[in-house]
């Protein structure tokens, strides 16, 4: 799988203002931004985004993804502070 298409299928599955991935065709790690995040802790956040992915986690195409995800408003924070 590439990255542009691990990108699709989140992006079809949830609303996402920001999505960046790297990694090797398996094992990927993942910065996204949605409102969707809003309220939700993070194991919650990384549920919503697995959920995305379906059959794909099970039948080992997708091996590993870490997330680090963010609501719009935390990723604004984020980018916004010079000591990050």
């Amino acid at each position: 799988m590439t990255a542009e298409e691990l990108k699709s299928i989140i992006e079809a599955g949830m609303p996402c203002e920001h999505i960046a991935l790297e990694g090797d065709g398996r094992h990927w790690y993942a910065t996204i931004v949605s409102a969707e995040f809003e309220g939700k802790r993070a194991i919650q956040r990384h549920q919503r985004v697995y959920a995305t992915l379906g059959a794909k986690m099970h039948t080992d195409e997708v091996h590993a993804l870490s997330m680090k995800t963010f609501t719009p408003a935390e990723w604004a924070d984020q980018n916004s502070s010079p000591s990050r």
